[in-house]
């Protein structure tokens, strides 16, 4: 995800939670975010994943290559 679309979501959602925590509901709002940067995070390490399995893949095709030489 861009750092700009992460930073829009988060002043979207700042004012209901802020609300949240003026009305002694502040591990409501923690929960949430907790949850909204877990879902970034799994999201940044599935694109890692799927990169190293394209890299992995090329470095295969090029040693079949060379070995059927």
């Amino acid at each position: 995800m861009k750092a700009r679309y992460i930073f829009i979501i988060l002043i979207i959602f700042a004012w209901p939670l802020f609300y949240l925590y003026q009305r002694q509901l502040g591990a409501v709002s923690f929960l949430l975010l907790a949850m909204f940067f877990l879902f970034i995070a799994i999201k940044e390490m599935k694109k890692l994943k799927d990169e190293e399995k394209n890299i992995d893949s090329q470095q295969n095709k090029q040693k079949i290559k060379r070995n059927s030489r």
